[in-house]
């Protein structure tokens, strides 16, 4: 599906947004892709983000499922607005074993205040990328907030 943003500066608004979470810095998260109703968010294998077989804990997992369909969403979002989950259903698929996460989102439907994702993550290992986990999620849009997301 083809979305127009309502912001000419949704791409500086999601970085700026992005550079706030102090949990994405923690993890290590790269906001690689942002376009209208898609963001794509990568992270890289750390033995701190693991769980006690060594994959990316389910945690980090959700984490990049929920952040790159928030700004998925926000990306089609009011310049003033902020972006919040109001629900998301998560299934994991297989363990997440390998040297990066890549999560992707898209926008299923955007509504006036509620946006419906699908978000999906990967794991690449050995150069071979595995579906890990897919989740549909619902984000609503606070209007006229001085803090973006």
């Amino acid at each position: 599906m083809k979305f127009k943003p309502k912001s000419d500066m949704y791409k500086k608004k999601e970085q700026d947004s992005f550079d706030r979470q102090n949990f994405m810095k923690l993890i290590n998260a790269k906001l690689v892709d942002v376009q209208p109703g898609f963001c794509e968010i990568h992270v890289p294998y750390d033995e701190n983000l693991t769980q006690q077989h060594g994959f990316f804990h389910a945690g980090v997992i959700s984490t990049v499922a929920d952040n790159t369909a928030g700004y998925a969403a926000f990306s089609l979002m009011e310049e003033n607005s902020s972006v919040l989950t109001v629900e998301f259903k998560i299934n994991l698929i297989s363990p997440g074993d390998g040297e990066l996460l890549i999560g992707k989102s898209n926008v299923l439907k955007n509504g006036r205040t509620l946006t419906i994702c699908k978000s999906e993550v990967f794991v690449i290992k050995n150069g071979k990328e595995k579906l890990c986990a897919v989740a549909q999620l619902t984000l609503i849009e606070l209007k006229n907030s001085p803090d973006q997301k």
